[in-house]
């Protein structure tokens, strides 16, 4: 029927496309990745592309200013232990499929595709009882909750569920995994096209500058931040240090030569990192994919403790193991430690670009791509 549907050359009335998923930019960006690399595919045909998520947040910035028509719904978070949030939140995510069902039977799409988050249950689920194929998208190692939900509703539909690692296949059901398959993580288009010396006009450096690259997310890491303020001093004897913040700091910034704080780096970002001789950062699933397509060598602080299900700990470990990456876990905390890290990196050639090269072999594969044209049923 999809085949049908999106076939080149194929002559019929507009057909739509819905996406879901939202919550943090980590389940927004890759999907609209993958809807870019769609709209490439498509290109002369009646499509329409829409998107239903959070009615609060950062979602409908996000989708509008790529240009996707978005929908509003509620969302409750899911949650694996009972606080006095939980009963609130399931009254939210009822609410949430009602409101998913309505727009969705209205807008009638042929298809909904998933990337994740606590707001991708209720229009999954949606979806499923229109009898709507749903596809999902796994970013992590291993599947968390809400995909773990959303992987039911694939199965009953007839839809496909996309993986990143080819080890995440087995941490689904049995009855599922001949719905698994391996696409790699979507990566926005500017990412395969960033311009170093843009990055480095931009940052008003010069050919000769070495960069070191700290992220902490959109929002920062107050652990991050705290780690490259003690270890400031010892970081820039060996590189500029080009620091995204997050908009909340708890320490004025030094003004120091080699270090360039930014609160948020937009549009620039591809640029900046293609600039970037090393990067320090979290190990969130965009972050170290984005890397990967730009073949940079990563010095991993995965968010970890009782906050989390482990997922960055498990996507760094994967990094670590490929040789793309150094991880800090337990001497985070310890500036010595990371000034030590950055120096004899700095020093030794070879060891970078052993790291580059197996970065690079990761990024390799095109996951925006692959899922655009499996969407449209092109073969796998």
């Amino acid at each position: 029927m999809l085949e049908k549907k999106l076939s080149i050359g194929y002559t019929a009335p507009m057909v739509t496309i819905a996406f879901t998923g939202g919550g943090t930019g980590g389940h927004i960006y890759p999907g609209l990745a993958a809807a870019a690399e769609l709209k490439l595919l498509l290109a002369g045909q009646e499509v329409r592309l829409l998107w239903i998520g959070s009615g609060t947040g950062m979602d409908r910035s996000i989708v509008e200013e790529a240009g996707i028509e978005f929908f509003g719904a509620p969302s409750g978070k899911l949650r694996r232990y009972f606080t006095l949030k939980t009963i609130p939140d399931f009254f939210k995510v009822i609410a949430g499929f009602f409101a998913a069902r309505k727009i969705l039977k209205k807008q009638r799409p042929i298809l909904l595709f998933s990337k994740g988050g606590f707001v991708s249950v209720p229009p999954c689920a949606a979806a499923s009882s229109l009898g709507i194929p749903v596809f999902t998208h796994e970013s992590d190692y291993s599947p968390g909750l809400a995909t773990r939900i959303n992987a039911r509703f694939v199965s009953r539909t007839g839809g496909t569920i996309f993986a990143a690692y080819e080890q995440t296949v087995r941490f689904f059901p049995a009855k599922v995994q001949d719905r698994v398959t391996v696409s790699g993580n979507p990566v926005r288009s500017g990412f395969r096209s960033a311009d170093a010396a843009k990055g480095r006009a931009f940052l008003g450096l010069d050919a000769e500058a070495r960069i070191l690259l700290v992220l902490g997310g959109s929002q920062g890491s107050q652990e991050i931040n705290e780690l490259v303020r003690e270890a400031l001093p010892g970081l820039i004897e060996s590189y500029t240090v080009v620091h995204q913040t997050g908009p909340y700091l708890t320490w004025n910034l030094p003004d120091m030569e080699r270090y360039k704080p930014y609160p948020f780096i937009k549009e620039e970002m591809p640029h900046v990192m293609a600039a970037a001789e090393l990067i320090l950062g979290r190990s969130g699933a965009g972050t170290v994919w984005e890397c990967a397509v730009l073949g940079k060598p990563m010095l991993l602080v995965p968010l970890r403790g009782s906050g989390t299900r482990g997922d960055q700990v498990e996507n760094a470990r994967y990094f670590l193991e490929a040789g793309a990456a150094q991880v800090f876990v337990n001497e985070s905390e310890d500036p010595e430690v990371l000034i030590h890290a950055v120096k004899l990196l700095a020093e030794d050639n070879e060891k970078r670009a052993a790291m580059a090269a197996a970065s690079l072999k990761i990024g390799e594969q095109d996951g925006a791509g692959f899922i655009a044209r499996v969407l449209i049923g092109e073969k796998k």
